[in-house]
């Protein structure tokens, strides 16, 4: 089916830049103090011959997307950065006009081929995976939906039903659903928001190194107009969301971390006027550092006994145990009696969404650093299956960080979405600062959506400067 508003790339470009990060992000096993920053450029046509641009960034995080002991991290960033530059390419050659997400579900059946011929040249001792991959390709992917938008001159998000796409049975079929016939009939923008919130919750976040109170603070710490301790923080953004970066391998301090955070929270957040709603909300992520799931029952069980009140904050806990789970097939179901588990290194594709639902898992955490086409499709899904979903960021800076706080406040998230690139990169995102402040500066722990406006993905690129 063709589509007037459907287009065809005229150019593609690439560009990078390195950040330096404010203080250390410990997740994991992993710490990251730098990244290389990729924003992709394309000019594209409608079928009318209207040109315009679209932009889309994101964070190559191969220490997130990529961690292993047998292939150093500068040879991962490169090829990650080669792999973002061969997206770019690929894309530039597609002479036919397409929907944006049909552009993308070529590109993803090309991607491993592309990521293999990356890992040749460069020796790599094991291949890349598929979730590091989509990272390259995310930013192609975003600025292909922002380019959709500007070229018909329509918010993006406004440009997902039946006027400008097809239903959604045949990219269901090809994203590998199983019976893609209940999807007749039934479009992408039945399933989203007809307008931005005007404001959603930040969840901010406290990594395994982060400092809890102003006495932890020593003269390495930075000295610049920042908070740097979690009680200064929630003080002075008026912060309510807690995402809690755990060991999985510690328990005793896990469990007192879990607990010092809430109370932390609960003594510094402003009192909320409904004795039934949490002073504070969190989450919690050992990033897969568990064995066995085991580990987080006893977690949970004793962060019960010890202070309900922390507990009942929690609103999920994200997949404890290897990310891999044809190899390591833990059943959930005894956790998720617990909290709810959310799966989000294992989500890389339709077949993962199936295997994580079968081993019991009950949410998922959703990232425009997998695909802003993948993300929409996903959220169509678990409205249909009755699962909920989160939207949780790469450390986001800049446009990255507009793209996901838009893509939350269009769905229908569990509460708000992460944002915690102005504790780590926050000069990353001077160059929107400007146009965006009230995302970009976080006061009252909301980021307020009035700045994304206009067409496309509300970016406004003519009043910022993107590098």
């Amino acid at each position: 089916m063709e589509f007037d508003s459907d287009i065809r790339i005229l150019e593609a470009e690439p560009r990078f830049r390195f950040e330096k990060a404010r203080t250390p992000l410990k997740f994991g096993g992993v710490i990251m103090d730098a990244a290389l920053y990729f924003v992709c450029r394309v000019k594209v046509e409608n079928r009318r011959g209207d040109v315009a641009d679209g932009y889309g960034g994101i964070f190559l995080s191969d220490v997130w997307g990529w961690p292993t002991p047998h292939v150093a991290h500068p040879i991962r960033e490169e090829a990650m950065k080669r792999l973002a530059e061969a997206c770019v390419q690929r894309v530039a050659a597609f002479r036919d006009f397409a929907h944006p997400i049909d552009i993308f579900l070529d590109l993803e059946e090309e991607l491993p081929a592309m990521a293999r011929r990356v890992c040749d040249d460069l020796h790599t001792a094991e291949p890349m995976p598929l979730l590091c991959a989509l990272i390259s390709l995310s930013a192609v992917d975003g600025a292909l939906h922002d380019a959709f938008g500007n070229v018909n001159r329509v918010d993006t998000y406004a440009a997902y039903g039946r006027e400008f796409a097809p239903d959604l049975r045949g990219w269901m079929q090809r994203a590998g659903v199983k019976n893609p016939a209940r999807f007749a009939g039934k479009y992408l923008g039945d399933y989203l928001r007809p307008a931005y919130l005007p404001e959603i919750p930040l969840f901010h976040l406290v990594g395994g190194l982060d400092k809890l109170t102003r006495a932890e603070i020593t003269d390495d710490d930075p000295k610049d107009d920042l908070p740097v301790s979690l009680d200064d923080w929630i003080r002075t953004d008026g912060l309510f969301c807690l995402k809690v970066k755990l060991r999985g391998t510690d328990l005793d301090w896990d469990l007192q971390r879990l607990k010092d955070v809430h109370r932390i929270g609960v003594e510094n957040t402003p009192r909320v006027t409904r004795s039934t709603q949490p002073a504070i909300y969190l989450t919690a992520d050992t990033n897969e550092m568990c064995d066995t799931p085991d580990y987080m029952i006893e977690l949970l069980t004793q962060l019960r006994e010890q202070s309900p009140q922390a507990f009942e904050s929690l609103l999920y806990v994200e997949q404890p145990t290897h990310r891999d789970l044809r190899s390591h097939p833990f059943d959930m179901r005894q956790l998720a009696q617990l909290k709810p588990v959310f799966v989000d290194e294992s989500l890389t594709d339709m077949a993962s969404f199936d295997l994580a639902m079968e081993l019991g898992a009950t949410g998922v955490a959703l990232k425009t650093c997998k695909g802003h086409s993948m993300c929409l499709l996903m959220v169509a899904r678990c409205h249909e299956e009755d699962v909920p979903y989160a939207v949780q960021d790469l450390t986001n800076p800049s446009l990255a960080l507009l793209h996901s706080v838009g893509l939350a406040a269009r769905i229908h998230t569990v509460l708000g979405v992460e944002s915690n690139s102005r504790q780590f990169f926050p000069r990353a995102s001077d160059d929107v600062r400007a146009v965006h402040r009230d995302i970009v500066d976080r006061p009252h722990g909301v980021a307020k959506t009035h700045s994304l406006t206009g067409y496309g993905l509300g970016f406004q690129i003519s009043k910022a400067t993107t590098a």
